[in-house]
This record gives structure tokens, C-alpha cells and sequence, in this order.
């Protein structure tokens, strides 16, 4: 239904204008003499303040007029001071911009809340029950199709609520239901219920869908306890063996990649070294083949240098050579040794 609020003061004055003129009419007929002059202002003053009294009527900031002439509306008003004709048109105040709330699942009894089943209970997807508790918030965003095309908008609102949020819970799995999936209930029922009233032309737009609690039913929730902790021990598991691979896999890789670098520079070294050493050799042979009684002595002697650098030494003279030799290592301690014998 379209519709267009009309002009505070055009459809008012017609009819306010005219029945002014009617009585001015009647009394011009009824009491023409001049004597009865001054009462006829008297009257119409006094018809005049009636008016004034009985038709000014202000709409708050957060309220919209909606002016009904022999309970059909013809016009709506905004915020400000407005007049109606009494006993001939009423006015009807919604409050546009308050945000109004409706309780399904559950009820507020002061500072506690109570459960209700019949409401809350309903079926997921994989054939569980589940009970939700959830918050409707809306508000008017069309005053005419709020106060005129629903007989129960209260009823109507809550009852199309169930209904889309047994659709989408129907749709879902328990366990999405109970953990991560929460926020995307919420959309899809939203959307839903929107879909529902703009259907109805309810003139209501749907601010907010607030899942309060999903629980399983008080009968099977230990059960459910039981499952979930079941599945956090695995996931824990999981993630402690996950976080070990983690570890252990780099370490490992580190640790090859070490060895294997070890491996190629020792293999380096030694490819250098030999070929050093080949290089040496090579250049040792030539000169062997050019002088080979020098070169094959200076061998000798750099060959007994590295030997005898490393083994004790006694020296002895060619004067006693072939003849019984005394030898005393003293650099041993014998001698101290055997006098500690003696003395024992």
C-alpha cells in the first residue's frame, strides 16, 4: 500500500473553514437585528475557543499524527502543534523511533528470566533438540500500515519470529547451533522475519535478532557436556600433536640441512687438500728430475724432522759406538724412583 502523508493544515482547514462559515450563516438568519450583534461574537468566540480547546493537540519528536476522520484516516502529521476537529476526527500517536522488544523462549520476571518450553524447544537439522531463547527488536518505520493492516501486530510479529527461527535452526546442525554458527542464525532469521511482515505490509522494520542462549534441553544436557568435552580433549590432542610436527620437523630439517653442510665443506677440504697435495707432489717430482741427490735428501731430512719431532731422543756419540752404553733416562724420574724403593 502507497501512500503520501499529506499537508498538517490543508485537509484541516476545508472543514474547519466551512462549518465556521455554516454557523456564521446561522446566525446571520436566526438573529438579524442589531441588538443581537454582539452576542453573535460572544458566540462565535466562545465556538471559536471551543475549537482551539478541544482540537490542538502537539506531536512529540518521536511520535508521527495519524488523524482519523470517522475512524478512516486522512491525513498524518509530524512533530509540532497541529489542530483536529473534535468529536469529528481523532488522533493517533505511535512512536515511530522507539525501539520496541518482544521475548520468545523466555520470559523477564524482574531480575531473573524464565524458560518457555513450548516456544523454545524446537528440531536442528541432523534431528536434535535444541532450546533458544532469543530477542526481537523492531520498530514502526510505516504508521498507517503499523496501526492498520494488522489486527495483532504484537502476535503476529512473535509468531512470524518462530517461525523463521525454527526454519533456519531446522536447517542447521546441532553442533553449529551450539558453537560457531550463532551469528549466521541470527542473519538468516532476521532476513526471514523481514521477508514475513513486509509480506503482511505490517509496516515494521526488523532492527535486530539476538540469539540469548542455545542450549540442549535440561533432560540430555549432561550428555551434551559429556560430547563436548569429549570433542575439546580431541581437539586439544590434535592441536598438542600439531604442535609437536611443528617442532619436531624443523628442528629435524635444521639439523639435516647441518649435516648435510658439514658434509659438503669437509668434502671441500678434502678435495682442496688432496689437490694440494697432488699440486705439491707434482711440483716436488719436477724438481726431483732435476736434481735428484738433493731433492731425495731433502726429503729424508724433512721426512725424519716430522718423524723424530715426535718420538724420544738419544743421541750418541760415534766414540763409544758399538761398546756398552750406560743409559739413565733421568728425564723419566727413574732415579727418584729407585731411591724411594731403596729407602723402603
Amino acid at each position: 500500500m502507497s501512500w503520501e502523508p499529506r499537508s498538517p493544515g490543508g485537509d484541516f482547514e476545508d472543514p474547519f473553514v466551512k462549518i465556521l462559515k455554516e454557523f456564521q450563516k446561522f446566525l446571520k438568519q436566526r438573529a438579524p437585528g442589531p441588538i443581537f450583534k454582539g452576542w453573535k461574537i460572544i458566540l462565535l468566540l466562545l465556538v471559536v475557543g471551543f475549537f482551539l480547546w478541544k482540537g490542538f493537540y502537539i506531536v512529540a519528536p518521536d511520535e508521527q499524527g495519524v488523524v482519523l476522520r470517522f475512524g478512516k484516516m486522512v491525513r498524518t502529521t509530524a512533530p509540532g502543534p497541529h489542530l483536529k476537529i473534535p468529536m469529528i476526527e481523532e488522533v493517533l500517536l505511535p512512536k515511530i523511533t522507539k525501539l520496541h522488544r518482544i521475548e520468545i523462549g523466555f520470559r523477564t520476571r524482574g531480575s531473573s528470566s524464565q524458560r518457555i518450553p513450548v516456544e523454545a524447544l524446537m528440531v536442528t537439522g541432523d534431528e536434535n533438540i535444541v532450546a533458544v531463547e532469543m530477542i526481537v527488536q523492531f520498530r514502526i518505520k510505516n504508521a498507517q500500515e503499523f496501526l492498520f493492516n494488522v489486527a495483532d501486530i504484537g502476535a503476529t510479529i512473535k509468531k512470524s519470529a518462530e517461525a523463521s527461527i525454527r526454519q533456519v535452526v531446522g536447517q542447521t546442525d546441532i553442533d553449529e547451533a551450539l558453537t560457531v554458527g550463532k551469528a549466521q542464525i541470527q542473519l538468516e532469521a532476521q532476513t526471514a522475519l523481514q521477508n514475513i511482515l513486509d509480506e503482511y505490509e505490517a509496516g515494521v522494520q526488523i532492527t535486530a535478532i539476538q540469539l540469548q542462549d542455545v542450549n540442549p534441553p535440561d533432560d540430555v544436557a549432561a550428555a551434551f557436556k559429556d560430547v563436548a568435552s569429549a570433542k575439546e580433549d580431541k581437539e586439544k590432542l590434535i592441536n598438542e600433536s600439531h604442535g609437536y610436527r611443528n617442532d619436531i620437523i624443523p628442528k629435524a630439517k635444521g639439523e639435516a640441512a647441518q649435516m648435510v653442510n658439514e658434509a659438503q665443506a669437509y668434502s671441500e677440504s678434502r678435495v682442496r687438500r688432496a689437490e694440494g697435495e697432488a699440486d705439491r707432489f707434482l711440483k716436488t717430482l719436477k724438481e726431483y728430475k732435476q736434481s735428484e741427490d738433493i731433492i731425495r735428501k731433502r726429503i729424508f731430512i724433512e721426512t725424519m724432522e716430522e718423524v723424530m719431532s715426535k718420538v724420544d731422543k738419544v743421541i750418541i756419540d760415534d766414540a763409544v759406538a758399538g761398546k756398552v752404553l750406560p743409559y739413565l733416562p733421568l728425564d723419566r724420574g727413574v732415579l727418584g724412583k729407585g731411591l724411594k724403593q731403596g729407602a723402603k
